[in-house]
């Protein structure tokens, strides 16, 4: 049943690997189904299937996602982007760029504002499918504890009062118009600034996108039973002006204390849980005996959790002194 979700995985994978690289002649349709060992026509209808969108839409929509981040952070001539991400010319480049952003390349880099890129679709996620997680744990990283002081900073997030869990908070979140997950990673993956940005266009990490909890103010419960706001969002400089799309918020954290939580790689089909279920034990099981600290619970407070399976899994918990 999942066969082909895993084959559609492996073409979505090339192609941001060729346009990472510029490799434009190795991204034809009929080169990657020779690849996968199916005709064109069978490949194209399952791509379709499997992400309801064609395949030269998607190659278009993502071309234009990497350019526009070159446009708004490298110096490099448009022309020369252009011809990078496979246009023929500077005009059919801010064409198709402004047709798909509503602005020019010239006036982006400007005056860069949020705008929807087309993050990279992943039609092979074990937990998304209900597969879970197999074979045995390879890892053999323990969990790293340590604290730091975390800068003031600014929070530009959405927030749901009634979810439980990634998965959870964003099919309550595609209920809401203009609030699901590929709007918002959209959204966020084309804001400038992102202190936890490191060059990526994934959610959940590789573009500094992070879930947070937030300690409600007002100490409303939500539906697990816990005064605690779950929100996705990126963190901020604290000088940051930027544009902030309309349905989001942004909030001022000042300079505090955390402790931070810390697993390395792991293999995320294989391990998954059982680094989760590690992660909640070292949070459940630490002692602070002797570190002159606690968990910081006050109404405000925000917990980050950051999670991109080739470099670490972090909670970011807030603590207050004893």
């Amino acid at each position: 049943m999942y066969e082909w979700h895993k084959q559609i995985q492996i073409i979505v994978d090339e192609i941001d690997e060729c346009i990472r690289h510029h490799h434009n002649e190795v991204l034809s349709l009929r080169f990657l189904s020779h690849k996968l060992g199916y005709s064109e026509y069978h490949t194209t209808r399952k791509f379709k299937e499997i992400l309801g969108k064609q395949y030269r839409d998607y190659l278009r929509l993502r071309k234009l996602a990497f350019a526009l981040k070159e446009v708004r952070d490298s110096e490099k001539s448009i022309l020369d982007i252009a011809f990078d991400y496979g246009f023929s010319s500077h005009e059919a480049f801010t064409r198709a760029f402004k047709g798909l952003y509503g602005v020019t390349p010239s006036e982006y880099r400007k005056k860069p504002k949020p705008v929807v890129l087309r993050t990279k679709i992943n039609p092979f996620d074990r937990y998304f499918l209900g597969l879970g997680e197999i074979g045995m744990i390879k890892s053999t990283e323990d969990v790293k504890i340590y604290f730091v002081t975390m800068p003031a900073h600014k929070f530009l997030h959405i927030k749901n009062y009634e979810s439980n869990g990634y998965w959870d908070f964003w099919q309550k979140q595609s209920l809401i118009e203009g609030q699901d997950c590929e709007t918002i990673c959209g959204l966020l993956d084309s804001v400038k600034g992102k202190l936890d940005d490191d060059g990526g266009s994934e959610s959940n990490g590789d573009s500094g996108q992070i879930m947070a909890y937030i300690n409600d103010p007002d100490g409303r419960l939500c539906d697990w039973g816990i005064p605690r706001i779950e929100c996705y969002g990126v963190r901020l400089p604290f000088d940051y002006k930027g544009e902030v799309p309309s349905q989001m918020h942004i909030i001022d954290v000042p300079e505090a204390e955390y402790i931070v939580f810390e697993h390395g790689p792991f293999d995320y089909e294989q391990e998954n849980r059982s680094v989760e279920e590690k992660m909640e034990k070292a949070m459940a099981t630490f002692d602070f005996a002797g570190s002159g600290h606690c968990f910081d619970t006050s109404p405000g407070r925000i917990i980050y959790f950051s999670f991109n399976q080739e470099r670490s899994w972090k909670y970011i918990r807030p603590v207050c002194k004893l």
